[in-house]
């Protein structure tokens, strides 16, 4: 089904990374998600009211809001398709961002409003009416929530959509939700036992903790989350395989919602190598990586010393003593500088973000101290940083 509907419903569904495309493929979830929430939540509505049951009120009600939610998420989409302008020079892909993050607070609300009234329930319960119609209906429900959250498992796995796969994960759990309805109802109907206020405030928990479940995963990118480290790494590896190119670092990619990227990357060329030639090449890389993983790239060129032997021997002996303090050091633009009665070693130092700025002073003297005791001639000129990735640890790849 979810095949079918791509194809009789998206144009060029393979070129995801299109900004077209990923809106067709948004509008597409947000369009099936209205239909099958609007349609249990009818059906809901009615048994709820005639079983007298809260818990499958509130269910109902959950599915409403789910509603709500791709009705919001599909003006999100489409609102986020708007291009580039004066104001906006990145595009504005992260309104997809804000909306499902109001998408979240609503969800957060329905659930609130459920505890009360389940809450009221167990104080004051009524009599459930059994009906295997009823079950018939809510059994249904199970399915269709299964469906929907496969529907957008496989298309946000497609694009590559947090948004999607949070639905997905919310799918799942309304399935759930559903079926420990469906139980109160058979436990009262077997052992006249009225868990039905209990379960709603289950229900109603669950609803709440799916809400804060998707405000968390939509805050991260608008807050500046790390990026992927598998992009990362992919970034890394594309650029580094071109003639030329000894080694890169300080790689740092900017979220501007998603499918809309743009990464900066320093990366090593021999200092002797002719200027214009590695221009060349970098403007190359930049357009050639940039297009294939769909991002804007931008690169720095840093030259690095490869034919003095002094340098090299200085810059691998600097590199061990990191290596002996903490493995999870990294050192890159490493120059000397010959002065008068003194050798400069000037060099980035990549620390954990576990170091404060107390611990990273202690490690600058630790670090002046230990390389001064391989020549007292030697002065470190460091500059501490950390990493705009998961990983810092790359002394190997500087060497």
């Amino acid at each position: 089904m979810t095949d079918f509907l791509v194809k009789h419903f998206i144009k060029n569904p393979g070129q995801t990374e299109e900004t077209a495309v990923r809106t067709a493929y948004g509008m597409l979830s947000g369009v099936v998600g209205v239909a099958v929430n609007a349609l249990l939540f009818v059906l809901k509505f009615i048994i709820g009211t005639a079983l007298g049951s809260v818990s499958v009120t509130a269910d109902a009600f959950n599915n409403l809001s789910d509603a709500g939610s791709s009705v919001i998420g599909l003006v999100g989409v489409k609102m986020a398709e708007k291009p580039a302008d004066a104001e906006h020079p990145f595009g504005h892909g992260r309104i997809e961002y804000i909306t499902a993050l109001i998408v979240a607070f609503l969800v957060i609300q329905v659930g609130f409003s459920f505890f009360k009234e389940s809450i009221a329930k167990i104080l004051h319960p009524e009599a459930l009416h059994f009906q295997l119609v009823s079950l018939v209906i809510l059994a249904f429900s199970i399915c269709a929530k299964l469906w929907l959250c496969m529907f957008n498992k496989k298309l946000g796995k497609r694009i590559d959509s947090q948004v999607m796969l949070a639905t997905a994960a919310d799918a799942l759990g309304d399935a759930v939700i559903t079926t420990v309805t469906i139980l109160s109802i058979l436990i009262f109907r077997f052992f006249r036992l009225n868990i039905d206020g209990f379960v709603g405030v289950a229900v109603a928990v669950l609803v709440i903790w799916a809400g804060i479940g998707i405000a968390r995963d939509t805050l991260e990118p608008l807050i500046g989350a790390a990026p992927d480290p598998s992009l990362c790494s992919e970034i890394m590896r594309r650029v580094e395989s071109y003639e030329g190119i000894l080694g890169t670092h300080d790689l740092i990619v900017h979220n501007y919602g998603p499918g809309r990227s743009m990464a900066s990357i320093h990366a090593e060329v021999p200092r002797t190598a002719d200027i214009v030639e590695t221009h060349e090449t970098i403007d190359r890389i930049e357009r050639e990586v940039g297009r294939d993983l769909g991002l804007i790239l931008v690169i720095h060129m840093d030259p690095l010393e490869t034919e003095d032997a002094q340098v090299r021997k200085v810059q691998e002996q600097v590199c061990r003593i990191l290596t002996s303090i903490d493995p999870a050091l990294s050192m890159h633009d490493f120059r000397l500088v010959n002065g008068k009665g003194r050798v400069n070693l000037i060099f980035d130092l990549v620390v954990p973000y576990s170091y404060d700025k107390k611990a990273s002073e202690a490690l600058r003297s630790r670090i002046h101290e230990e390389i001064s005791g391989l020549d007292k001639r030697y002065q470190c000129v460091i500059t501490i940083e950390k990493s705009f990735m998961t990983s810092t640890k790359r002394n190997e790849e500087n060497l």
